[in-house]
């Protein structure tokens, strides 16, 4: 029998290191917490030890009984002195209106709550981890059963997974496509509708943004490409209408040489630029600005929890400026960082989205998860450094075949669909396939 510990920072990743390790066949046979994440230990072709039969020990029995006897009898001796005891107490204080033998009795053993110790809240902590610890091993195999049943039961609808998951789809909205062409038998045709409907969720604006007017913000965590997206709009708008009906404006005070950057991008373009300092009103200082057919605002890329962010995000929802905010999301961004993003700028009003660095990205399955998963329409996409030309408005059936020409080349590992089926799990309403 080999047996072998692991460490890894969750239940997971040890599991997915014991597999690697000993193969889908090992026994967890212990688990517990360890400074910086979890321990297991495995064992391959590990038997359960029987239970051994139990030996009758007379000596053992005949000391039990005494023991029971003796507690038996100072029970009774202490019932004896309760009684001895309250019959003083009436003779000192007068007789004590009488209680009835089994309320007392009911009184008397009702057990007191007791204040929890310090080894009690330790020992329940210990629990609480173990019990989640067991939850997670129970996902990690609901989802390798499902998915090993869904390989065996509907191979088509597996190879479908397969290829949305090279495309970096979130499971949940796979899912969904998957449920709609459940029914078509030929798989090139469950292909190309599965394409048809994920274009249908992709949301673009009827009308370009800029041609619309108005005060446009850009929000977004810092390095999504603000400050070049704002100046590849500022660009597409001077050539087509001139420079004499746009402004630009500057909340970003934070960071070195921002507010530079769109001094000179307004030197350029012969457009003017008001820089708003921190605790400057937008307000005012949007007023001499109004008869401008379009205003264009670079925010600044603050924490979720820097005090300056929620002011700023309360100044553009402010209903006295009316502004369109519109998040921008780099197409190389991590799915956690993407979702993080969205739910601290969406407090000040989300018009929709702009997709950037579409040219360094590995896959667009996660920034168009997100965009169809919050209902954000897509305003413009962004693939490139030139100003203005690598800008377009977006069609969905081409940022579609774009995320197919961007999937990997090799299908996602079992053990990563495993997990993938173990993450839908943890929703009860929800099923996999």
């Amino acid at each position: 029998m080999q047996v072998k510990r692991f460490f890894a920072a969750d239940m997971r990743q040890a599991m997915k290191l014991v597999r690697d390790e000993l193969g889908a066949d090992a026994s967890i046979i212990g688990n517990r917490r360890v400074a910086g994440g979890v321990e297991l230990t495995a064992a391959l072709d590990y038997q359960v030890p029987a239970a051994p039969a139990r030996q009758p020990n007379p000596a053992l029995e005949a000391e039990l009984r005494k023991t029971q006897s003796r507690i038996a009898s100072a029970q009774a001796e202490l019932a004896t002195r309760a009684q001895a005891d309250e019959g003083k107490d009436r003779q000192l204080f007068g007789a004590a209106p009488e209680v009835p033998a089994d309320s007392l009795a009911a009184v008397l053993g009702k057990p007191q709550p007791a204040l929890p110790a310090a080894s009690d809240q330790r020992a329940l902590d210990a629990m609480r981890f173990e019990l989640h610890g067991l939850r997670e091993l129970i996902e990690v195999q609901l989802g390798s059963i499902a998915w090993g049943q869904m390989q065996s039961r509907r191979p088509q609808q597996a190879s479908l997974w397969r290829r949305l998951q090279r495309m970096g789809l979130p499971a949940e909205l796979a899912r969904v496509l998957l449920e709609r062409v459940a029914n078509v038998a030929e798989p090139r045709q469950a292909w190309r509708m599965l394409l048809a409907h994920l274009a249908r969720a992709i949301q673009t604006p009827k009308q370009e943004p800029l041609e619309e007017g108005g005060v446009i913000a850009l929000v977004g965590p810092a390095g999504m490409g603000k400050t070049t997206t704002l100046a590849k709009l500022a660009a597409r708008y001077v050539l087509k209408h001139g420079a004499q009906s746009l402004a630009l404006v500057s909340l970003d005070s934070y960071r070195i040489g921002a507010q530079e950057q769109v001094k000179t991008l307004g030197r350029i373009l012969g457009v003017p630029v008001t820089l708003v300092d921190p605790g400057q009103s937008l307000t005012q200082a949007l007023a001499p600005l109004a008869k401008k057919r379009l205003v264009l605002i670079d925010t600044a890329g603050l924490p979720a929890n820097d005090p300056a962010l929620r002011m700023q995000l309360e100044a553009l929802a402010s209903r006295g400026i009316k502004s369109r905010n519109y998040l921008v999301m780099a197409a190389t961004s991590q799915s956690q960082v993407l979702k993080a993003a969205y739910h601290s700028y969406k407090r000040c009003g989300l018009a929709g989205c702009i997709l950037t660095k579409l040219d360094e990205a590995a896959s667009l399955g996660e920034v168009m998860g997100l965009a169809i998963g919050q209902r954000l329409p897509v305003a413009y996409v962004a693939d490139g450094p030139r100003i203005p030309d690598d800008l377009q408005v977006p069609r969905s059936h081409q940022l579609v075949s774009r995320a197919v020409g961007l999937q990997s080349a090799e299908d996602p590992s079992e053990e990563a669909m495993a997990e993938l089926f173990a993450g839908l799990y943890q929703q009860p309403t929800r099923r996999a396939g």
